[in-house]
């Protein structure tokens, strides 16, 4: 450190060697990837979701490029199956210090079509269950005395919003106040808490809209005239859980081609 206390810009600070990370929604899209990245940046990672099948795929290509994973049956709907999803992490590769929530579900309608069940599915997903995971988690570290850094994955509409996406759009803004009252409660226990808000990407949630007439003519008209590549979503994830976002707590980081800076 030099007398103006700047540091030199060290790469391993992005290293997440020695950490484990719990990653939900991992079966697939954004998850199955992260999952991926993490474990490429030296995590351990515990791929976590409903689907087996799909999960032990992802562990599989973990182990293939030499990383350390684990699958762990989880939904987030279930609190019992958090816990349990923390449990068999401890056992297998330690104390998880990464926790990205990313598992999510949609549901477009318009708002005067909502009932209350497809509403409760999308609030008890994408907003409980970020909240269930993301404190369960927080409550683990605590206990292990450690620090920490949780990831929510939420949205541009939870930004702003679009047409027909009440529910969606709700509960991702939702987690964007959620991340921020996670980090003001938990900075003191060294445990950060920021947000991803992806802008549109390829994934099952997305893809049926997106390749419509009317869902190319949009892509057209965003600023960057083109989808989000999944792994453009890597490198925010591991900057905000790695050493080199150590003092950047209750940032919603928007990671959409500049689309936020236009329906937001």
């Amino acid at each position: 450190m030099d007398m103006t206390g700047a540091q030199t810009v060290n790469l391993d600070m992005f290293s997440l060697r020695g950490k484990v990370a719990l990653v939900t929604g991992a079966s697939s899209g954004i998850g199955y990837v992260l999952a991926k990245g993490i474990a490429r940046a030296g995590a351990k990672v515990a791929a976590g979701a409903r689907r087996e099948e799909q999960l032990d795929q992802v562990v599989r290509e973990i182990q293939d490029e030499g990383g350390q994973g684990i699958a762990v049956r989880l939904d987030v709907t279930d609190r019992a199956s958090i816990v349990r999803a923390f449990d068999a992490t401890e056992q297998a590769l330690g104390v998880a210090d990464i926790i990205v929530c990313n598992a999510g579900t949609s549901g477009p309608k318009n708002f005067l079509n909502i009932d209350a069940q497809s509403r409760d599915l999308v609030f008890d997903t994408n907003f409980k269950g970020t909240w269930d995971v993301g404190q369960e988690g927080a409550r683990r570290l605590v206990a292990a005395k450690k620090p920490g850094s949780i990831i929510n994955i939420s949205s541009v509409l939870g930004l702003g919003v679009q047409p027909g996406q009440a529910s969606y759009s709700s509960s991702k803004g939702a987690i964007i106040q959620l991340t921020r009252a996670m980090a003001v409660d938990l900075m003191r226990y060294d445990i950060r808490v920021n947000s991803i808000a992806p802008g549109w990407f390829r994934t099952e949630l997305s893809e049926k809209a997106l390749d419509t007439p009317a869902g190319q003519d949009y892509i057209k008209r965003m600023p960057a005239r083109r989808l989000g590549q999944l792994s453009e979503l890597v490198g925010p994830v591991v900057f905000l859980a790695s050493n080199a976002g150590s003092f950047v707590n209750g940032a919603i980081l928007a990671v959409d081609g500049a689309l936020s800076a236009v329906i937001a």
